[in-house]
């Protein structure tokens, strides 16, 4: 099994986010990658640098106007007389669906969700190569190369939109590595397993009937995201019945999670996927920052086994864990189960 990754998506690195009304020093660091990468490759996963993919992959699941944005923003950005010197929106449109702005400051606010996805100097080569890592994984499990794939992608991206950042996410990669999968299997799911309800990935594929959308979460009636993730939000039009969350209360540990995870497992098997995509969140520890959930690096190990034993092809794609001392061990976990019952 490889771990695919490249240094270069560390060039991301925002120093400030804004939450709660409070400045604070940006959690979603480059040191995560580090530890990440040392535990992969600790667990015995090869190393591959992806090769530059282009922006067609993220163009099949993104905006022109939003790639254009995320392209260009900082370098308009740093013309502001007496703006920051990273990008963070202070106003956000009431609708959606007018006149698109001109102004650098509008257009942060029509295509950035919060406060806590600021963009500097080096993030879109970064987040670029993160998507590359994405659909460098997809590729190699959709061609055959590989009946299973890591994909090390940070900056995260279960939190982007079509059209919008957020949350620390920029490019949807999980969705990428989808519709990447799609190119040769008729149905393919998403499993997300973050502590935060994955709400970009849900709007993304929420009006489609060939992309299954699972996520098992913190219950966002007072967790972020807030206005998405909810047990009755089951997809729309043609995707009616294709989305399905699982809401689980804070302080969910190992014993209370596995039957939620269970059922996730039930809904997928339904589907008959060609193909399955893991949003890898490492959040729900018992002592990450986030706060959500209690799941030990033990119950990482039985969440990789399970999910394995789905013995479907799997890109494994890497979303939010923080740091702390057990973000390298719960990886190392997770994919040893994973790798047990995978055969891979």
């Amino acid at each position: 099994m490889k771990v695919v990754f490249d240094p270069a998506q560390k060039g991301h690195y925002p120093r400030h986010f804004l939450v709660n009304g409070v400045v604070e020093e940006n959690p979603e660091v480059p040191e995560r990658a580090d530890r990440l990468f040392v535990a992969a490759t600790g667990a015995g996963l090869e190393h591959l640098v992806p090769a530059d993919r282009g922006l067609g992959p993220i163009a099949a699941v993104h905006t022109p106007e939003y790639i254009t944005f995320l392209s260009t923003i900082h370098e308009r950005w740093l013309r502001i007389k007496g703006g920051s010197d990273e990008v963070v929106p202070g106003i956000h449109p009431d609708r959606r669906n007018g006149a698109y702005p001109a102004s650098a400051v509008a257009q942060a606010g029509y295509h950035m969700a919060d406060g806590a996805c600021p963009i500097a100097v080096g993030s879109w080569p970064a987040i670029r190569r993160s998507a590359d890592t994405a659909v460098e994984a997809a590729l190699m499990v959709r061609d055959g190369g590989a009946k299973s794939v890591y994909a090390l992608s940070r900056p995260p991206g279960h939190h982007a939109f079509a059209d919008m950042a957020g949350g620390f996410c920029y490019v949807n990669n999980s969705g990428v590595a989808a519709q990447v999968l799609r190119g040769v299997h008729d149905r393919v799911a998403i499993l997300d397993v973050d502590v935060h309800h994955g709400n970009g990935t849900q709007s993304m594929f929420y009006g489609r009937a060939d992309i299954l959308t699972v996520s098992i979460h913190a219950d966002p009636v007072r967790f972020y995201p807030f206005f998405w993730g909810h047990a009755d939000e089951r997809g729309e039009g043609a995707g009616l019945g294709y989305n399905y969350n699982l809401p689980l209360p804070r302080g969910t540990d190992d014993r209370a999670y596995m039957p939620a995870l269970g059922d996730a497992f039930s809904r997928i098997r339904a589907f008959a996927p060609g193909a399955l995509v893991v949003a890898l969140g490492l959040d729900a520890f018992r002592d990450d920052p986030q706060g959500g959930f209690a799941i030990t690096t033990e119950g990482f190990g039985r969440i990789g086994e399970a999910i394995g034993k789905l013995g479907l092809p799997t890109v494994l794609v890497q979303e939010g864990g923080y740091l702390c001392d057990g973000l390298g061990p719960n990886l190392g976990s997770f994919l040893t189960g994973f790798r047990s019952s995978h055969g891979s």
